[in-house]
């Protein structure tokens, strides 16, 4: 048996997830880590799969969720900078796979567009052509700064940042970026655990204009959700897909190999997202089977 090929009971669903995809007004596209497995990204899933992608964490026992700690960059910023450049880095340097293609092709056919809900700190929509305009980070981004104290209430590209990281101990080098105003430590603008020093006001933006995108729709319009990779750990993206699609009327359609299931009615396809959605591609009108 063909384990790339799915299986009949999942053939079925993703004949009704394209089937609703087709008859959609508009889409929800909604991603958490497991979005971005498929483009070689870690996704931090249980401390043994953090320390696989940074052994200089693993010896140093080093949970993801105490690593992702503001706390560092006030007692140790190199070492703070060293994770965080680190990504900074690897996120500029992936490729999106092909399933952020296919998704942009599905918004692009749906009448009223799509728009993007991720909890993904790692520009991977943008970089695959998703406009700005169009995308929630509900965590924040990688790609923008803010000043660690904070000074004042900016947040700023971190377009021309630039960190060099010793991978050994993973301690950046100095210069470490610093805020535009008062000239001390800058930080990535990411909602961290127990971060009361995040500055929400580019997040809480685009949740406002998502929300003024969903009351400008027809009230018959119906908006599916295609949800890629968000697990139960932090259901942000989970809670958002499923309130909308249950106000809206649509179909949730949950791609997710280990965490599909959902609420009555959801369309669970317990799946890779690049697997997913190349299946949903090929069954739409118009695409070869």
């Amino acid at each position: 048996m063909d384990e790339s090929r799915p299986s009949p009971s999942q053939r079925a669903t993703l004949e009704r997830a394209a089937a609703a995809i087709a008859e959609a007004d508009a889409l929800l596209i909604g991603a958490g880590a497991g979005m971005g497995v498929d483009s070689g990204l870690p996704d931090f899933r249980g401390d043994e799969g953090f320390w696989r992608a940074y052994p200089p964490i693993a010896r140093l026992g080093i949970s993801f969720a105490a690593m992702a700690n503001p706390r560092w960059f006030r007692d140790d910023p190199a070492f703070a900078w060293g994770f965080y450049g680190h990504r900074l880095n690897l996120y500029r340097e992936t490729t999106p796979h092909e399933g952020f293609a296919i998704l942009r092709r599905f918004g692009g056919a749906a009448p009223r567009g799509a728009f993007v809900f991720t909890s993904n700190v790692d520009g991977q929509f943008q970089r695959a052509g998703f406009t700005d305009a169009r995308v929630v980070e509900c965590h924040g981004s990688i790609h923008h700064l803010q000043c660690a104290a904070p000074c004042c209430g900016d947040i700023w590209s971190a377009e021309d940042a630039r960190v060099e990281v010793e991978m050994s101990t993973l301690r950046a080098r100095e210069p470490l970026p610093a805020c535009r105003r008062c000239g001390h430590l800058a930080r990535p603008n990411i909602l961290m655990f127990g971060d009361f020093a995040w500055l929400g006001d580019r997040s809480s933006a685009q949740e406002a204009a998502l929300a003024a995108w969903l009351s400008e729709l027809p009230a018959d319009a119906r908006v599916v959700a295609i949800e890629c990779g968000a697990g139960t750990a932090i259901p942000s993206v989970r809670m958002t897909c499923e309130r909308v699609t249950r106000a809206r009327g649509g179909a949730l359609i949950r791609i997710n190999p280990r965490e599909a299931h959902g609420p009555r009615g959801t369309l669970s396809l317990a799946m890779g997202a690049a697997a997913a959605l190349r299946e949903l591609d090929s069954m739409l009108p118009g695409r070869p089977a």
